[in-house]
């Protein structure tokens, strides 16, 4: 008779977090509600009292890989909904003083290094953007959201062609709360 080995991840469920799942795990909290879709292959996912658990039966190196990857992205997802991200950018600049405006879809970044033409950065999903000062506040539910519009930021600042240890100009993170 052959043992059935399991592995067991468990992600609590704290008071004012709703879980729903079927073909995809719905979160509704607090700051709102968000779904993801997950394609695991030997990887169940259950809920049991104010716990989320998730097995997978015999694990291969990919199964147990994917457990960990799945319980991260649930307790983020209820993170988020409970808290929140929040990362703090800074803008600075040596050179040519920059105008930084947000809008609805983009922020927009003027004179970057005297240019006439303004840089556009692409904000995704319902990630709110304040500036405020030399600030720039990324804040939303959705981490992967949240982080992307943060990397825009910086890749629509990135300096090619001039040597980094001068041209330091840009919009960095400095912060993640």
């Amino acid at each position: 008779m052959a043992l059935a080995v399991v592995l067991r991840e468990e992600v609590p469920v704290p008071e004012g977090v709703e879980i729903t799942i079927n073909q995809e795990v719905t979160v509704k909290g607090p700051k709102g509600e968000l779904s993801r879709k997950f394609n695991q292959g030997n990887v169940t996912i259950k809920q049991e009292d104010s716990m989320v658990v998730l097995e997978t039966r015999f694990p291969k190196k990919k199964d147990k890989a994917m457990l960990g990857t799945i319980r991260s992205h649930i307790s983020n997802m209820i993170q988020g909904l409970t808290e929140g991200f929040t990362y703090r950018m800074k803008i600075v600049y040596a050179h040519f003083p920059m105008a930084v405006k947000a809008s609805k879809d983009k922020v927009t970044i003027e004179n970057f290094l005297g240019e006439r033409h303004p840089r556009t950065a692409k904000i995704v999903g319902s990630v709110q953007v304040k500036v405020q000062g030399d600030e720039v506040i990324v804040t939303g539910i959705n981490k992967e959201d949240v982080g992307q519009t943060m990397a825009n930021l910086e890749q629509a600042t990135k300096i090619k062609g001039r040597d980094p240890r001068v041209f330091q100009d840009g919009i960095y993170l400095v912060a993640k709360e």
